[in-house]
């Protein structure tokens, strides 16, 4: 027996440090138990890096922001979350995770998390359609909207009239892509195009533009994610920008998230968005404007074809279907990086099949087919199987109270204000929840 079990932690050891995805463990009090090999190449850290300290500590994010720590707080397994930091070199990176607490008994014992990375770091932290060595203009965008042709129009006006510019989005929606078609957009036109990525305790992106003020060009500064620099950095940023000609250059920054909110949380310095919102564009997510999907695949599959003289047409009928269907919480870079690996994947195929999506996407999009319930799933119908009304009652009880948890962010307290109820008595009725749902999770 103790050599079958020596045989099997083997292959487990095997697998955990092999697989694709990062993977990272944490105990009841937020410290690292397991961290694997893609996990050291998303984020940077080695496993003596993270083993004595809580993830609050490593990384720029607060506690609600963390989905490890979020699922260790609500005992609630979260699908296909996207989110955005900062890694230990800096870098920004953003990856999808699936994170679920680990119980012993009745007893939360700590929480793992499964994240795929949609940006590998530097090596695919890209600009759309930059790889095919042509400037980033309004033209080449195939967005077809109505939101994206406000955005367009709006971003063409603030570049004649030379004004700062806040993009407002998620990442990955093309903010990058809107700061670069504006300043081609410029009349008389700026030198160069230069992205400085914020980061929240490092004095580089203040040295950078120094260096590039020194010079007698004229530059297009487009601040990457402003509200990941300190407050501090913030205001200096905007000292160096009260003292520097409009004519010159252009200024844009970038936030995620909205700025009103991220003010209040004291992650936006207040002045600093005056000095940008002359002009405030909002970019909408993927999923809010899902007729932009299939122009985007069909330019990417046209330009497969010119470059490698494939027969590639798109996309088959079911396939279609899917990416109409799936939220796409990476936007545009998880779209094209879906492509990328399809793409690779071809050789004389005319259509891309069912067969021919990645096996993860796969996964993914029948997991969510699996855990979501839309608001008509209450509603009787004959084609249905009538339920006992107090499983009826008790599956709309648990459908309220998620949608309400998942409205506040996985917020106890304010979930239970909401509901009208205590933190304790909600607490209860999580766990009884997860119980129904799942008991072999609690053995």
């Amino acid at each position: 027996m103790d050599v079958k079990l020596n045989q099997i932690i083997k292959f487990l050891e095997f697998a955990i440090e092999h697989v694709s995805v990062g993977i990272h463990a944490i105990d009841h009090k937020g410290h690292t138990i397991l961290y694997n090999n893609k996990m050291k190449e998303i984020e940077g850290f080695n496993i003596e890096d993270v083993s004595d300290r809580s993830i609050l500590e490593l990384f720029a994010f607060r506690q609600n922001d963390s989905t490890l720590l979020r699922v260790l707080q609500t005992g609630l397994k979260e699908m296909n979350v996207k989110q955005t930091y900062w890694n230990k070199d800096g870098h920004e990176i953003t990856t999808i995770n699936d994170t679920y607490p680990i119980f012993d008994n009745e007893t939360i014992i700590g929480a793992i998390e499964f994240a795929r990375d949609i940006t590998s770091l530097e090596k695919l932290v890209y600009q759309p359609l930059r790889r095919y060595g042509e400037p980033l203009t309004f033209d080449i965008i195939t967005a077809v909207s109505e939101q994206m042709q406000s955005v367009i129009d709006n971003s063409k006006k603030a570049a004649h009239a030379r004004v700062p510019v806040l993009l407002v989005g998620e990442s990955g929606t093309g903010k990058d892509l809107i700061a670069e078609s504006i300043h081609h957009e410029l009349l008389p036109a700026n030198d160069k195009f230069v992205t400085l990525f914020s980061r929240r305790t490092n004095q580089s992106i203040l040295e950078k533009l120094n260096n590039f003020l020194k010079t007698n060009k004229n530059y297009t500064f487009f601040f990457e994610r402003i509200e990941f620099l300190s407050i501090p950095m913030q205001q200096q940023l905007l000292e160096i920008f009260n003292e520097l000609s409009l004519e010159r250059h252009m200024f844009i920054g970038s936030i995620g998230d909205d700025p009103i909110d991220l003010i209040s949380n004291g992650q936006l310095l207040k002045d600093l968005y005056y000095y940008f919102a002359s002009m405030t564009i909002n970019i909408p997510p993927l999923k809010a404007r899902k007729e932009d999907i299939m122009p985007f695949v069909h330019d990417y599959f046209s330009r497969h074809r010119e470059r490698f003289a494939s027969d590639i047409k798109g996309l088959a009928e079911d396939v279609i279907q899917i990416f109409l269907q799936y939220d796409w919480p990476g936007n545009l870079k998880e779209l094209e990086i879906l492509l990328d690996e399809i793409a690779s994947m071809i050789t004389n195929e005319k259509l891309v099949t069912y067969e021919m999506l990645p096996l993860h996407f796969r996964f993914k999009v029948q997991q969510l087919d699996d855990i979501t319930h839309k608001p008509d799933f209450f509603i009787v119908q004959s084609s249905k199987e009538l339920l006992p009304l107090d499983d009826y009652l008790r599956e709309a009880e648990k459908y309220y109270v998620h949608n309400v948890l998942n409205m506040y962010e996985a917020n106890i307290t304010k979930t239970a204000n909401a509901l009208g109820m205590s933190r304790q008595n909600l607490q209860y009725r999580l766990r009884k929840f997860k119980k129904i749902d799942d008991p072999k999770d609690l053995s």
